[in-house]
């Protein structure tokens, strides 16, 4: 990620990049957290890069240190990141259609095999379906039960 990765649209700034792997052109606005994290890092830039750039071997190690520090004795990884980020997404309501996007997926199949979807979103969509369906029941309907 670069400066030049960097775009003000309509008053707000953008990340606009390209996944490494697809080439997938990616657009996401740049919210405040990440925009905090960006601005910390500035002292330490190398090479033009905004953020340090570390090999998935030296995230992960980092994240077994954060596991460690937190009592967490289930493995974390990178990869286990993504799928979490995937799935918070869908259970908060995010389209899949979005999340597909942030995560660089060409395919939406892919990110449906990605994300696992919770049971507390599957709750979640029920009520709201019937919360639709009492809408078309009759007043007499209603009254029977």
């Amino acid at each position: 990620l670069t400066e030049d990765n960097i775009v003000e649209l309509d008053g707000r700034e953008w990340i606009m990049t390209r996944r490494q792997k697809t080439r997938v052109a990616t657009n996401i606005i740049l919210l405040d957290i990440p925009k905090r994290i960006i601005e910390k890092y500035a002292p330490v830039r190398k090479n033009g890069y905004l953020l340090p750039i570390l090999s998935n071997q030296k995230m992960n190690a980092y994240l077994k240190e954060i596991a460690d520090l937190c009592n967490i004795r289930k493995p974390l990884s990178f990869h286990m990141a993504r799928h979490t980020f995937a799935t918070m997404s869908l259970s908060k309501g995010v389209p899949i259609e979005s999340v597909s996007k942030m995560l660089g997926h060409t395919n939406i199949k892919t990110t449906q095999i990605y994300a696992r979807i919770t049971n507390k979103k599957i709750e979640q969509d029920m009520l709201k379906l019937s919360d639709k369906l009492d809408i078309f029941r009759s007043p007499v309907s209603q009254a029977k039960q």
